[in-house]
């Protein structure tokens, strides 16, 4: 395979994984928002702490001392495509302007600092959930006792 063809391998993998990404985060706001009726902000803030979780967990199974051996196309598939896609810094941004906008200074500052938070818990919760994956034996699986 060609250095062109490998690139273009890449970038196909990052802008399906984007999409499939997007179109998880979009369908997350359907269900939050229509089916579960609550505020737009819970879909924002679901979305940018599960995909903290997803990017940590994938980056430490796959890392150099990971038990999952994946190639950069499919590294790259999931964490900048699927996670860059599924996240939303953005969006996080554009919620606090509003509440600040309508003059809610604490409840803007409520979600910035929970959402940032939370995502942090939640990729520090994937780092050893991956962790401990990745110290057991190859030929072994976790078990719920």
């Amino acid at each position: 395979m060609t250095d062109r063809q490998s690139a273009m391998r890449l970038y196909l993998a990052v802008g399906c994984g984007a999409a499939i990404g997007s179109l998880t985060r979009f369908l997350s706001g359907y269900f939050v928002v229509s089916l579960l009726g609550l505020n737009a902000l819970w879909s924002t803030a679901f979305v940018n702490i599960v995909g903290s979780w997803v990017i940590m967990a994938f980056a430490t199974l796959t890392g150099p001392d990971g038990r999952m051996m994946v190639g950069p196309v499919s590294r790259n598939f999931v964490m900048a495509g699927f996670c860059g896609g599924l996240t939303t810094f953005s969006a996080m941004s554009l919620d606090t302007f509003i509440l600040l906008f309508e003059g809610d200074l604490p409840l803007a500052a409520t979600y910035l600092i929970s959402v940032v938070g939370l995502s942090l818990v939640a990729a520090w919760l994937g780092y050893l959930m991956a962790s401990r994956l990745n110290r057991l034996p190859k030929g072994s699986q976790a078990t719920g006792s």
